[in-house]
């Protein structure tokens, strides 16, 4: 029969409808629970309003206390027996009379200044009582009352809490004499008082400190001033506090709520806690709470162990459907449902077979095909990262070499020109902002082709203290403060000093760019130090920091997240190239909201003879005078600024120099007259240098032989193999008038 019971096609669906029951019994819990929320509501609310009445009541009996205090001592001053002593003006009859008021009048503290604000008399019944206290927190009533205008307060006076009572003290004539001023200690009677009035415990604390208590122990283990703090907050003093809170006290609960006492000088220091026990209500509200949820159980349990048994029985196909669907999960494709019945659940499982038959053929052919496009596409992002960095590179290089060969020949021949020396400080500033633009895109160019750099012995601190000054009136404008802790005995190492320049002006300019952004002033700070074999600068700024998805991308080409057009993404990667090619490390860490610190590691290394060498005289051939007397020479380039350039230098060494614009131009000239030299720019509209090269070789070798290539093409393969083909004198824009002039001597020995 059983068996029988297997193969019959019985729908799925008529099986599925049994767990309808536990549908039943979530629809129980879920009234369940909305009773207990609804009961849990009303008691919490009527628990809020009863301590809102509370303190109500509290705060109405605190001004009926002060206008009680006030009535009491009005009249006190106008007393025949003290008005005689307050007017007579002597000392010991005054202060025998104020001596004896405590003890007549039941009060703690009497104090009575004169109308300049000096105390005159003092008593206290407690000897412990710290008068000089009282006095210091009751000077603001005092002074008030010397105005004629009578205070009521309430003052701490050591870890004493008192009412206080100041009155002005006139004669018959209506004359101020001075001051008089009570005061009554707020002890745990009178705290009590109230207590019994609000029908709550009542704490009062200064500044979060508990002063006095109607809880039999009020320090305890509770941090009333945690408590006070949470229950003030967002609430101003002397104005009613806000929130309620739910706190435990020992084993009993209570409901917290607080407020300021309120100053009428101004010191708002003084608070208080209201708290109105609720224990005996949520005693109640749990035994109805477990009395509902014991029967509520018990339904539940009882609805889940029959649908349980019945859905056993159904769900046994699914089960084992879904141990297969696991394996699956986890890549193993070999299990196999048995069919065991005709229904859904039999075709379900047939389908699920043919299934993982083909999810494990697919999977085969598919991890071959990823294998095989991240080849290809690792090898093509690489090629086309290279490709269109060159390009771009080659292009801004020469775009820029024109105009600094320009900057710096100019520069150099007004410093031969002028003898003012403010002019040469200037123009040493032009001449060096050209060199800096010169080595940046020699950078530029490093970073695309990989060029060794040129090292030399150099001390780190002298690069960083330029870096900072190239940047001072930068930082200075941008209120930004750089302080420098540079190990003084730090040793040279060989580097390439602009390329490392390069890298300290980056980071200190980015750092100075996000404070900006950021802040209206900042601070960047810089170390120096040497750990082991490694030197090591450090910069530290307090600026916003970096998000850690933008930390793992800094060092990316081209990665930006300054606004479009003002940035290009390049300067860290090109830092982070500079310091590789170094041997170094660059490393960053940062928080956001923490600022950023870059730390440039770089090794110890021993300078090589090579390194040690100095450099010949700059000018050394700039000053032998007017040799190129009688020589005649041709300049061809398309760059007006250059061509004047370069002819007004050779005009100064004695040369006849004569221009050409273009590639044409140049060869009709020299058809027609004998030259010298000739300097031919490699890049021209029309005819380029190497055609004008190959016609001149063709029309008049000899002079070919004394030509001198000028290029800013310095990337550009096909170039270089041209030039070391024909072992051709050639000058890389932007070139020195010193470089320019030993070029024209190599050409001149050539011939």
């Amino acid at each position: 029969m059983p068996r029988l019971f297997q193969h019959r096609k019985v729908k799925f669906s008529t099986k599925v409808l049994v767990p309808v029951v536990a549908a039943m019994a979530l629809l129980v819990a879920l009234n369940v629970w909305l009773i207990n929320h609804r009961l849990t509501q009303q008691f919490e609310t009527e628990a809020a309003k009863n301590l809102a009445t509370a303190e109500g009541v509290f705060r109405n009996s605190l001004k009926i206390h002060r206008a009680d205090l006030l009535v009491r001592f009005r009249n006190l001053p106008n007393e025949p027996r003290y008005r005689a002593a307050f007017q007579s003006g002597h000392l010991p009859t005054l202060r025998a009379q104020i001596k004896d008021i405590p003890g007549d009048q039941s009060v703690d503290v009497v104090l009575f200044a004169s109308a300049t604000g000096d105390l005159l008399a003092s008593a206290k019944r407690d000897p412990l009582i710290a008068l000089s206290d009282f006095e210091a927190h009751s000077a603001k009533a005092v002074k008030r009352a010397l105005a004629s205008e009578e205070m009521v307060d309430t003052i701490r006076a050591g870890d004493r809490l008192f009412d206080i009572v100041s009155l002005p003290v006139t004669s018959t004539t209506g004359e101020l004499v001075g001051a008089i001023t009570f005061g009554i200690e707020i002890g745990e009677p009178i705290v009590r008082e109230f207590s019994g009035l609000t029908r709550s415990q009542i704490v009062l604390l200064d500044n979060g400190q508990v002063i006095t208590a109607s809880l039999p122990n009020p320090a305890g283990t509770t941090d009333f001033s945690a408590l006070f703090s949470e229950a003030i907050k967002g609430s101003v003093p002397a104005v009613k506090a806000g929130r309620i809170n739910k706190i435990l006290l020992g084993d009993e609960h209570y409901f917290c709520c607080a407020g300021w006492l309120g100053s009428a000088v101004g010191d708002n220091r003084l608070g208080y806690l209201l708290l109105c026990s609720y224990e005996e209500s949520l005693q109640a509200l749990r035994g109805t709470q477990q009395r509902l949820l014991l029967v509520s159980t018990l339904g539940i349990l009882l609805a889940t162990a029959v649908v349980w048994m019945l859905v056993r029985k159904i769900t046994r196909p699914l089960r084992l459907l879904r141990n297969s669907a696991e394996a699956v999960g986890k890549g193993d494709f070999s299990p196999r449902v048995a069919v065991t019945s005709g229904d859904e659940c039999g075709e379900l499982a047939e389908v699920f077979n043919r299934m993982t038959e083909n999810l494990q053929r697919s999977r085969t052919e598919l991890e071959q095909t990823v294998d095989r496009l991240k080849t290809m596409q690792a090898q093509l992002v690489q090629s086309e990262k290279l490709s269109g960095i060159g390009e771009f590179v080659a292009g801004v290089a020469h775009e820029l070499n024109n105009p600094l060969t320009s900057v710096m020949g100019f520069s150099e021949l007004l410093k031969l020109s002028d003898a003012n020396p403010r002019h040469q400080r200037h123009l040493d500033l032009i001449h060096k902002s050209a060199l800096r633009c010169q080595k940046i895109v020699q950078n530029l160019l490093s970073f695309a082709r990989r060029y060794p750099p040129e090292r030399k012995p150099s001390n780190l601190n002298a690069l960083v203290e330029a870096a900072v000054e190239f940047l001072h009136y930068q930082l200075r404008t941008s209120n930004i403060q750089v302080v420098c802790e540079l190990d003084r005995s730090l040793p040279e190492t060989m580097v390439d000093p602009h390329q490392l320049q390069q890298v300290f002006l980056n980071i200190i300019n980015n750092a100075r760019q996000a404070i900006e952004a950021h802040q209206p002033k900042g601070c960047i700070r810089i170390r120096s130090e040497l750990c082991g074999q490694t030197l090591k600068v450090i910069f530290h700024d307090n600026g916003p920091g970096i998000s850690e998805e933008n930390l793992k991308r800094i060092f990316d080409p081209f990665f930006t997240t300054k606004e479009v057009g003002k940035g290009t993404g390049l300067g860290l990667s090109l830092c982070y190239g500079i310091i590789q090619e170094h041997g170094g490390n660059i490393i960053v860490t940062s928080k956001p909201g923490d600022g950023a610190k870059f730390i440039v590691a770089l090794p110890r290394a021993v300078p090589s003879e090579e390194g040690e060498k100095k450099a010949e005289p700059e000018h050394s051939v700039l000053n032998r005078g007017r040799y190129g007397t009688g020589k005649k020479v041709l300049v061809i380039d398309d760059e007006e600024s250059i061509l004047q350039m370069m002819r007004e230098t050779l005009l100064q060494h004695g040369f006849q120099v004569d221009v050409a614009r273009d590639g044409e131009t140049a060869l009709h000239r020299l058809s027609e007259s004998p030259y010298d030299l000739a300097l031919c720019d490699w890049k021209m509209p029309g005819l380029n240098g190497q055609e004008v090269y190959e016609r001149l070789c063709a029309a008049n070798p000899v002079l070919s032989e004394r030509v001198i290539f000028i290029t800013g093409d310095v990337i550009s393969d096909k170039t270089q193999k041209f030039l070391q083909e024909r072992r051709k004198v050639c000058l890389s824009k932007p070139f020195s008038l010193s470089e320019f002039c030993v070029a024209i001597d190599k050409a001149l020995a050539s011939g």
